[in-house]
């Protein structure tokens, strides 16, 4: 772009000089008029050439604050399942249904003192050790702890476009014999940017991170590790506290 303009700039020149040495004077006024018009032209380019990655950066980022909220609410969703259920659910309608009805276990935890035989059954040498007892002493809803206030129900739904989230579970080995399960759930950018330029779309599906969103795409989870953060900088984060 910066190219293309001083070559314009530079042709603007040229043409000035053979209009100046070859054109009447007495139609120097209209080539003046003319001249005037590109550099109207040419400023008005350049001017956009530096507004133009400002504006995208500044739309670009009001979009991923609602499509990150959308995302906030699904991770905290898949991780009451996790917590109630003991795992993660792909389906996002199952998802939305869980959360209609689902309850937190409102438990209490207690040391209590048992006697244990440490001996045989015919010679019993009973000692006294300290036990962990965990009290189930009621219940409260998912919906109105996690979810107050916000609109889980239109939570697949990426906002700005009629598209949804994509949403994958997995397992992931820690050890042997031992498998953890992870989610996902991701959305491209070139989706939530199509109608903006192309050229400066391209360059932010190549950002490496900092104070950008890493790849391609907008997400939460893992399905590589066990992880259920967002790959958005902190400060889309520190927003909504």
């Amino acid at each position: 772009m910066i190219i293309t303009l001083l070559a314009g700039i530079l042709g603007a020149v040229l043409i000035a000089i053979l209009i100046m040495k070859y054109i009447p004077l007495k139609l120097h006024w209209l080539v003046s008029l003319v001249l005037m018009s590109i550099a109207v032209v040419l400023g008005y380019a350049i001017y956009n050439s530096v507004m133009g990655p400002i504006r995208f950066n500044e739309d670009k980022k009001v979009r991923y604050a609602q499509v990150i909220e959308n995302l906030r609410m699904i991770r905290d969703a898949q991780e009451a399942h996790k917590t109630i259920r003991g795992s993660y659910e792909k389906d996002g309608e199952k998802l939305i249904q869980f959360l209609d009805s689902a309850q937190f276990a409102i438990t209490n935890t207690r040391n209590e003192i048992v006697e244990v035989n440490k001996g045989t059954k015919w010679q019993p040498i009973m000692v006294e050790i300290e036990k962990k007892v965990v009290d189930t002493t009621g219940y409260e809803s998912v919906k109105s702890t996690l979810f107050a206030g916000r609109d889980f129900t239109k939570m697949l739904s990426v906002p700005g476009t009629d598209k949804k989230f994509e949403i994958n579970t997995g397992f992931i080995q820690k050890v042997a014999g031992l498998q953890v399960p992870v989610f996902e759930a991701k959305i491209d950018k070139k989706s939530l940017l199509s109608d903006m330029n192309s050229s400066l779309v391209n360059q932010e599906c190549e950002a490496i991170g900092g104070d950008e969103v890493k790849g391609a795409f907008l997400s939460v989870g893992s399905l590589e590790e066990v992880n259920s953060n967002g790959n958005w900088p902190p400060f889309y984060d520190k927003k909504v506290q």
